[in-house]
């Protein structure tokens, strides 16, 4: 046994625990009696919103449900849809006449470009046009690709321009291409 107070002498005795008494036995049921019923009450709940559709409903908070400003949806879709490159070389063709200057813009309009081939084809109206892009197709590419990123374009395909629409008729001569141009 150990002694009370240091030079006392007197035995200490251990605190006694209180014993729950009916009050106390009564509160402790009632709490987990309520947490029972609450967490069968959280999985009623998920079972009738699983049936309408889905746990989700709008609040005041922002989710990914929440409506998107046009450009914001834009940039989402093609960024899920793998589109960056495709609309990157649209944004090209409606920046053509920045790009190319009003001149050769006024002559050479770009037709589509192949994403697999990496090649953007041009059409020009004229020969002299589409021999003079021809000599520009280099820079052109460089600055594509400046805009682009690197590789996007490796390849400008030049078009001539396209003779009048065939024509048969009695002055025709059978398998005659009609009138020709110098374009080859």
């Amino acid at each position: 046994m150990s002694d009370g107070p240091v030079g006392s002498g007197e035995p200490v005795e251990s605190p006694k625990v209180p014993e729950s008494s009916g009050v106390d036995l009564a509160r402790v049921a009632l709490r987990a009696a309520k947490e029972q019923a609450k967490a069968q009450g959280a999985a009623a709940q998920q079972k009738k919103q699983a049936r309408r559709g889905g746990g989700l409903r709008s609040g005041a908070r922002a989710d990914g449900r929440d409506p998107l400003p046009l450009g914001a949806a834009i940039n989402r879709l093609i960024t899920e849809r793998g589109w960056e490159t495709p609309a990157a070389v649209g944004g090209v063709m409606g920046r053509w006449p920045q790009i190319v200057g009003p001149d050769l813009a006024n002559h050479c309009v770009p037709q589509k470009y192949d994403e697999d081939e990496r090649v953007l084809t041009v059409q020009c109206d004229s020969t002299a046009w589409a021999t003079q892009l021809r000599l520009l197709a280099p820079r052109l590419v460089a600055r594509l690709n400046e805009d682009l990123g690197q590789g996007t374009v490796k390849l400008i395909k030049v078009l001539g321009p396209g003779g009048p629409p065939r024509r048969y008729g009695p002055l025709r001569a059978p398998g005659s291409v009609g009138p020709g141009d110098t374009y080859g």
